[in-house]
């Protein structure tokens, strides 16, 4: 019986093998598929498919947050004049790192009084952006009252 290489691919595919272990396999089982595969099976020549493991779903949707992270910036400014702009990915990933660097970092802007912006890829505006607002609000009203008092003395 010949072989012909439609037989033989099937069988590469199916059992994920070489060419030559497949035409083999074939004809030691006189074309026959079944038989190929099990030939195949006994010789433990039969590999899985290899998946990447980027291909699991907890990758993709660490994909998908990295991919809005970047596109979603951290900005802070001062009298309209941008003071910093990095994505949220980096912002985060400092925030993990150097944490109370960051906690330091944010104090000090509101502060004195920068302004600090979650703006998105179309620039629609962030829920947080109205906390930022409100946080910003009280603590100028408290270092305006704090100045007074120190003009006072």
């Amino acid at each position: 019986m010949s072989i012909n290489l439609e037989q033989i691919d099937e069988l590469r595919k199916r059992a994920n093998v070489s060419y030559e272990d497949a035409k083999n396999a074939l004809e030691q089982n006189e074309g026959n598929l079944i038989e190929s595969l099990i030939y195949l099976e006994k010789q433990n020549k039969i590999r899985p498919d290899e998946k990447p493991c980027t291909d699991s779903a907890f990758f993709k949707k660490i994909k998908i947050l990295i991919k809005k992270g970047n596109e979603t910036k951290l900005v802070i400014k001062k009298n309209d004049n941008v003071v910093l702009n990095v994505c949220i990915t980096l912002a985060v990933i400092l925030a993990i790192v150097a944490a109370p660097l960051v906690i330091v970092g944010l104090v000090l802007a509101i502060i004195t009084n920068h302004k600090i912006r979650i703006v998105k890829k179309n620039n629609e505006d962030c829920e947080v952006n109205k906390i930022f607002d409100k946080v910003s609000l009280v603590v100028n009203k408290v270092t305006t009252k704090i100045n007074e008092e120190l003009k006072t003395e």
